[in-house]
């Protein structure tokens, strides 16, 4: 094999993983040894960082290559950062090149195997404008929106929680509205004409009936799985979805072993329910989340088995990360569902602090890269799109900004420094944190302008709300908190003048770097709008007649992939 052939790609990503869940990140209480193996025969990254700390816009940046502000995949709302619903009008513009697009340009068969959560449908219920196939994938299996604990019947409801039973409250006062007024009538204090009760009792109703019509069946609005643009399960079966996604990705490998092929295999695993094979209920010392990692972790190794069993492996470009870092305010009696962020602070949802951006980073790709390197240069989930259009033979949009860098003379050794000299972090639209490498050294500094405002007072997250807000009720910093990540990665020391020399014209670089950073954006179609987030009846996908969807088109008998 030589460098220059063009190498299959798998891309590996889970679902809200934390960087301290995994053993060769420093994990002792799980199992994770195909994921160590691809450590072990690969690169590591131990500044690997999303560009969001939430799914959708953080996706979208390892998709485009671009920050998610950039394509308008970034939310001004506190309560909707990520698509909500598969019935709203948002998702990654038609007008963005996916690095799918770019390989399937140069000829690589591509295939998404699992979450998407880039919204589906612009205008009709089967436009499918935002579709996996729209943005270069050949195939798709999987599901259009991603796990939600709503997706289990048995679980808390997790989309919207709060609103929810705020909504439940609101229909109970606007429903003994009509029974009080019945009181003053019976009384004969006074008339109360029978069309008053009549029009209170029906406005009471039509107010349940706007709400409880989307909220009440999320289940079966948005967990459904799909075979490229057919329905096959609505509701899915979540007691069967992982052994399915597993089957498509192995049956995805042997079908374009020939190659090249991208295939991207993106886990439900580790989101909430969490759910779990009974095979690895109990398997691990961390609880029901540590038995979902280390199911994930097998299904890594049985992808892996089957580029070995193809003679593939030295073939083949292999990638695991996480979409943002693990999620602390997720409880259940007590006990945590979430992951770890191991020493860094903070997790999922919030903007800057590290443990809601620091992900796991392994590329594996036998003969090329060196086995066994690590890397602690500052690199970002947007740099995979300019990587593999370099490794696919691709050409990069020049109509653009693309703020990712291309990874391999970093990975290969030949060159020593990251090419990202500042990192900017968002919590939506929101600058909350920048980043500064200094090219001259290996100093890191990192600059807080916002954080947010942990609940109860002491914790070391937003259990109070769930998740932490990204404006409203948060913390402005000025001058800004400022940390040297280099010598304190869990940003337990902030710097000040008075202990730092460098305090003020640190702070001055960075401030010009945003200042030029901010000058490169420009204004486009907000996809997290008010109307594009809400439900819309027309919009849903259906599989059957409208309100009546349901069906079950997968066979009874599971492959033997389990």
């Amino acid at each position: 094999m030589t460098r220059n052939s063009r190498p299959n790609i798998v891309l590996l990503m889970a679902d809200d993983l934390g960087v301290g869940d995994v053993c060769c990140y420093g994990n002792n209480t799980v199992s994770t040894p195909n994921i160590d193996r691809l450590a072990s025969e690969g690169v590591r990254l131990t500044q690997h960082l999303a560009a969001a700390s939430v799914c959708t816009p953080s996706r979208t940046a390892f998709l485009t290559g671009r920050y998610p502000v950039r394509s308008g995949m970034a939310s001004p709302f506190n309560l909707n950062r990520v698509l909500t619903w598969l019935g709203g009008s948002g998702g990654l513009p038609t007008n963005e090149t996916t690095f799918a697009k770019l390989l399937q340009h140069r000829g690589y068969r591509t295939g998404l195997i699992g979450k998407w959560h880039q919204g589906l449908s612009c205008a009709s219920r089967n436009d499918h404008c935002y579709h996996p196939l729209n943005h270069g994938f050949d195939y798709f299996y999987g599901l259009p929106f991603g796990l939600l604990s709503d997706c289990q019947a048995s679980r808390t409801p997790e989309l919207h929680r709060w609103l929810r039973i705020k909504l439940w409250m609101s229909t109970a006062v606007l429903g003994l509205v009509p029974v009080l007024v019945l009181i003053p009538k019976y009384a004969r204090w006074f008339p109360v004409p029978w069309k008053v009760l009549l029009a209170l009792g029906l406005l009471a109703f039509l107010f349940f009936l706007s709400w409880y019509s989307s909220y009440g069946f999320t289940r079966r609005w948005n967990c459904i799985l799909m075979r490229n643009h057919d329905i096959v399960q609505q509701p899915m079966r979540e007691e069967r979805v992982t052994s399915l996604l597993l089957k498509e990705a192995l049956a995805f490998i042997d079908r374009y072993k020939r190659g090249p092929f991208l295939l991207f295999v993106s886990f439900l695993h580790v989101h909430t329910p969490l759910i779990t094979k009974e095979k690895f209920v109990g398997h691990s010392k961390y609880g029901l989340y540590g038995d979902n990692v280390e199911e994930m972790d097998w299904m890594v190794g049985r992808i892996l088995e089957a580029l070995d069993r193809e003679r593939l492996s030295n073939h083949t470009l292999v990638y695991f990360t996480s979409d943002n870092g693990g999620r602390l305010e997720v409880q259940e009696g007590g006990a945590q569902l979430g992951g770890s962020n191991g020493v860094y602070k903070g997790g999922k949802g919030m903007g800057g602090w590290e443990g809601g951006i620091r992900v796991p980073g392994i590329f594996r790709w036998p003969t090329v890269l060196e086995a066994g390197k690590v890397i602690d240069e500052p690199t970002s989930l947007m740099d995979i799109y300019p990587t593999l259009s370099y490794v696919g033979g691709g050409i990069l949009p020049q109509d653009r900004v693309i703020d990712g860098r291309n990874l391999m003379p970093l990975l290969e050794g030949r060159v020593s420094h990251s090419d990202h000299e500042f990192l900017f972090h968002y919590c939506g639209v929101y600058l909350h944190t920048a980043r500064w490498h200094q090219k001259d050294c290996a100093t890191v500094w990192k600059v807080h302008y916002v954080t947010p405002k942990f609940s109860p007072d002491g914790a070391d997250a937003c259990y109070g709300s769930g998740i932490c807000s990204c404006s409203g009720d948060v913390t402005y910093h000025d001058p800004p908190l400022l940390f040297d990540i280099s010598r304190d990665p869990s940003e337990a020391r902030p710097l000040s003048p008075d202990n730092e020399a460098l305090f003020d014209s640190v702070v001055k670089k960075i401030e010009a770097a945003i200042k030029e950073h901010r000058r490169t954006l420009t204004p486009v179609p907000q996809q997290f709008s008010v109307f594009n987030t809400i439900w819309k009846p027309w919009l849903q996908p259906c599989c059957g007649t409208f309100p009546f969807c349901g069906c079950d088109k997968e066979d009874d008998i599971l492959s033997t992939a389990w």
